[in-house]
């Protein structure tokens, strides 16, 4: 059946939102080895454990989840957008939950320094701002599909954290009809509602949708549950899921154009 539009998730879809993340982790992992000697990798592990501990922790954590809110976003995110009561508990939450996460990183490879601890949380900030980075077919897709199909960016996230990324790269946001985040919605993929939304607002019927998206647990499942044609980017060969099976799994964004042209 015909597509009428194509519905797109953000973040290691169109942003490279994972080598951004992992190359402000270097720069702040850097600067503490210089300062104090440390394994720039064990600390970059050893942050991440403790900034998931930390925010499974906190009592806004099922919010975080139902919205699309990972922990590594929380490292950076402002929070000061958005109507629900707990991103207020979340823009509170967070310049402790930065200082809290690099200090007890230091301290799990033996280095007992709150000071740094506090320097380097205001550091990673700053290096994944510095680092707005898109693929390099992203703008090719999307010329080849505007103004052939209506286009609609369905994110997960914090209403002021993902505007701050589009904001990074000016030219994105243009090519979409609609742009929809999870976090001003009031519900994150994969549920159902958030899908239903989007397609709302495009004027359609399911069968007339594409979904395109990285993660299979979000992207993947929720256009499944209602009857929309799903593909999963897959660029870095991982399992697959026999509990979530996308209509379609391709390894570049370019695949796309293929898959339509049939």
């Amino acid at each position: 059946m015909a597509k009428q539009a194509i519905l797109f998730d953000l973040d290691d879809t169109l942003l490279w939102d994972e080598r951004s993340v992992k190359e402000a982790f270097a720069a702040t992992c850097n600067a503490a080895s210089e300062a104090t000697g440390v394994d720039p990798l064990k600390l970059e592990e050893a942050v991440r454990a403790e900034a998931r501990s930390l925010y499974e922790a906190f009592e806004a954590f099922p919010f975080t989840k139902m919205i699309g809110i990972n922990p590594f976003e929380g490292l950076w995110a402002r929070f000061k957008k958005g109507e629900h009561e707990q991103f207020r508990k979340l823009e509170q939450f967070a310049p402790t939950y930065r200082k809290e996460a690099w200090t007890r990183g230091l301290k799990a490879l033996g280095i007992d320094n709150p000071e740094l601890g506090g320097r380097l949380a205001e550091q990673f900030p700053a290096e994944r701002r510095s680092r707005p980075l898109v693929y390099e077919e992203t703008f090719r897709v999307l010329d080849a599909l505007k103004g052939e199909y209506k286009l609609l960016l369905l994110t997960n996230g914090s209403p002021d954290l993902q505007q701050e990324k589009l904001d990074g790269v000016p030219e994105l946001a243009p090519y979409f009809d609609h742009i929809v985040i999870s976090g001003n919605f009031g519900e994150g993929k994969p549920a159902s509602s958030i899908f239903r939304h989007a397609l709302e607002k495009l004027g359609i019927e399911p069968e007339h949708g594409m979904m395109v998206g990285d993660k299979l647990t979000t992207d993947i499942k929720g256009s499944n549950s209602i009857g929309m044609t799903s593909v999963w980017i897959n660029r870095h060969g991982a399992p697959a899921d026999p509990e979530i099976v996308p209509t379609h799994e391709i390894k570049h964004l370019e695949e796309l154009l293929t898959l339509l042209d049939r």
